[in-house]
């Protein structure tokens, strides 16, 4: 397999970007963006670091992350597993990708900036849900919004109701591929209620 190793090289494969694809790119969130930010009740979170790249789905029964100001998103950090992988990347390189996803929608919001991560006491507070505080917020700083095509979700399907998980592994046969004699059955039971009970 031989592979491409310049950009012109690259280049040379594809047609001509259409223009709306640039022109389409703002440094600001406007109006409609903010808009469609407010609906996001899922996120992928992009970052990069010394380790490597990471990409995480971050979901909330709200909006995933709140707008305060045209330049500026901040994304709470509730309990998970503690790998901190994303945040430990922030720390160490700021530049981040957010994917906003709204259910139904086939187009996609994308933003770039660079983040930062605090544990500001009065900011965390502001997120709390239940007696319950994220233990960090991400701040991006705007760079970078724009939306993307439809054609990806359109033809994944991925808003046409299938339901393919008989289809695919569980959580727990994902372990007991790699750990000999894990239950995986009693594993994915519990599975569900500890996923619940650690949501904030």
């Amino acid at each position: 397999m031989q592979a491409i190793t310049t950009v012109a090289e690259l280049e040379a494969l594809y047609d001509t970007v259409v223009p709306g694809a640039v022109t389409k790119v703002v440094n600001r969130l406007t109006p409609r963006y903010r808009q469609w930010i407010g609906a996001a009740r899922f996120v992928i979170l992009s970052t990069v670091g010394p380790e490597g790249t990471d990409a995480s789905p971050r979901g909330d029964i709200d909006p995933v992350a709140r707008v305060a100001d045209d330049h500026t998103i901040l994304l709470p950090d509730w309990r998970g597993n503690n790998r901190l992988d994303s945040l430990r990347n922030i720390v160490a390189d700021g530049r981040t990708s957010l994917l906003f996803m709204v259910p139904g929608c086939n187009n996609v919001v994308r933003v770039n900036g660079k983040a930062r991560i605090t544990a500001d006491r009065e900011l965390t507070a502001s997120f709390e849900r239940d007696g319950k505080m994220p233990r960090s917020v991400i701040v991006l700083a705007v760079e970078e919004v724009y939306f993307q095509c439809a054609k990806a979700l359109m033809r994944s399907r991925l808003w046409s109701g299938e339901n393919l998980a008989a289809s695919v592994p569980t959580a727990g046969e994902f372990i007991a591929e790699i750990q000999a004699g894990f239950d995986a059955s009693g594993y994915d039971r519990g599975y569900g209620d500890y996923a619940r009970e650690r949501m904030w």
